[in-house]
């Protein structure tokens, strides 16, 4: 059985996440259905894992098995055509029959982008806050390093996960200033469903404490979704990179 890896960008903006649903149009479900028109077999396409409602991708990687050996440039190639404008096929390789897009991911990295002033272009991909354009980047950078390592996320993800293990750990964490933009970048060996954009959340409302330090601490140690603050909007972030 041949076992083909895919790089795929997108924009979530008209999806209902990645992750195939019914009666609900998802990333996933298209690129499936599009992928069985060419190879004209039924395919279990696998993701290196979920993004959710209006979340977007530069790097989601995904792979699929197929009983067709396939040119890859002209399966590229036929892929992207038939796909629609939201979706792309940036990279596509044949791989190891055992190769696993989710089990064997060891690192995932997302970036979340807010925009200082108002931007036609950036409207769709970022969260407008002008009042970033006075953050202390040292100090924003030094409050995050308190979720460093590994630790029990659960404050951080959202309550109806059905993950049972919800410790996770953070290789880096990071803010920069570029332009009109302050750009926040994680890069975990996993995440938990909704846990980017509620860490982006909580570290601003952090920013803001006498303590932040101690804030995020016991909001850790509350392992309850309720002690963490309201979630960053959906359309600022970007799934990165997979590391395998």
């Amino acid at each position: 059985m041949n076992n083909y890896r895919l790089i795929v960008q997108y924009d979530g903006s008209g999806f209902a996440g990645w992750q195939s649903q019914k009666n609900a149009k998802t990333v996933q479900g298209v690129l499936k259905e599009k992928i069985e028109l060419l190879v004209k077999e039924e395919v279990n396409l696998i993701g290196s894992g979920r993004t959710d409602t209006g979340v977007h991708a530069f790097g989601q990687a995904a792979n699929f098995k197929c009983e067709k050996e396939l040119d890859l440039r002209k399966f590229t190639h036929s892929l992207n055509a038939i796909l629609p404008r939201s979706i792309a096929i940036i990279d596509s390789a044949k791989v190891d029959e055992n190769f696993h897009a989710r089990f064997d991911a060891v690192k995932r990295s997302y970036l979340y982008f807010f925009s200082l002033v108002k931007s036609p272009f950036w409207d769709k991909y970022s969260w407008l806050n002008p009042a970033l354009a006075e953050i202390e980047i040292d100090r924003m950078n030094e409050i995050s390093k308190t979720l460093l390592g590994k630790k029990d996320f659960t404050s951080f993800a959202k309550n109806k996960s059905e993950t049972k293990n919800k410790v996770c750990e953070i290789y880096s964490i990071r803010w920069r200033k570029s332009g009109n933009l302050v750009i926040f970048f994680i890069e975990a060996n996993r995440f938990l469903h909704g846990m980017v954009r509620t860490v982006i959340g909580t570290l601003l409302d952090a920013y803001e404490q006498r303590e932040p330090k101690l804030f995020l601490e016991e909001i850790l140690a509350a392992k309850n979704r309720t002690a963490a603050s309201a979630s960053a909007k959906a359309k600022g972030l970007f799934l990165f990179k997979v590391k395998y």
